[in-house]
């Protein structure tokens, strides 16, 4: 997601002028996320199960980490170049905001086998950007991003021969990639969808927006476990999407089955 307002010293860590340089957390997400598909290589079910978990959770964090990224590089290319000074360009997730809001909790819901909500935010300077397709890239680039990452993550086992574990692991984890997407351009206040028609809207709608955004998203996930035949739709739109882009729905099938072991 992206944020309209500035971020201040201390959502940003009181840090200006920050390097570009990726972060070394990002690149521990990444080490985990390799070692999780190490292990579901293996021939033992307990080490394809550790391995299956920690390549689905640390393949999430890093998603959500260039999810923001791809906000931010975006807002760049569109004039903001606050986005640097804030960091935002360092891959740290400490960046993105509140780190159990925008880390934790998601990865939370991914475990529990919920709605991969989405994750941090990116402070945007809107009053920089040149324009309002600019704006709308802005919005757009986030969930762009989760989309290529599933195409990728299809792709590679398409293509490559690999053991079962972490063909498996790699399809659940680019499902749940296809399923942020759809979630995030629901053009719902608060999601990515909405912010790509808003530059649009009438200022009477975009200030229902501004009153919506706080509690829309959360509506949304309130929908889709509460009215019958909601989430259906939803998962089946998500399917369709997933099988569309390469992916195994057996494989997925596999990755759910590991990934969700205890039940």
């Amino acid at each position: 997601m992206r944020r309209r307002r500035p971020a201040s010293d201390r959502e940003t860590g009181g840090v200006r002028n920050t390097p570009t340089r990726i972060s070394p957390l990002f690149l521990a997400l990444l080490a985990v996320t390799v070692l999780g598909g190490v292990l579901a290589t293996s021939d033992n079910r307990a080490l394809i199960i550790t391995g299956v978990v920690l390549l689905v959770l640390g393949g999430w964090a890093t998603s959500l980490c260039l999810h923001e990224f791809g906000h931010a590089v975006a807002a760049l290319r569109g004039g903001d170049r606050e986005v640097r000074e804030k960091g935002y360009l360092t891959l740290d997730p400490r960046r993105y905001t509140d780190p159990v809001l925008s880390l934790l909790l998601p990865i939370l819901f991914v475990l529990i086998g919920g709605i991969p909500l989405p994750g941090g935010a990116v402070w945007i300077n809107h009053a920089a950007l040149r324009s309002k397709r600019d704006e709308a890239n802005v919005s757009l680039a986030g969930p762009a991003m989760n989309l290529l990452l599933g195409i990728g993550l299809t792709a590679s086992v398409a293509t490559i021969e690999m053991p079962l574990g972490l063909a498996a692991g790699l399809s659940y984890l680019a499902f749940l990639q296809v399923i942020a997407f759809v979630l995030n351009i629901l053009p719902v206040p608060g999601l990515d969808g909405y912010g790509a028609i808003e530059p649009w809207l009438s200022p009477k709608a975009r200030h229902f927006g501004e009153q919506a955004r706080p509690w829309a998203p959360l509506g949304i996930v309130l929908i889709l476990f509460v009215i019958p035949g909601a989430s259906y739709v939803f998962f089946n739109g998500a399917d369709a999407l997933f099988n569309a882009v390469g992916g195994s729905t057996r494989l997925y099938g596999y990755g759910n089955l590991y990934f969700r072991f205890w039940e």
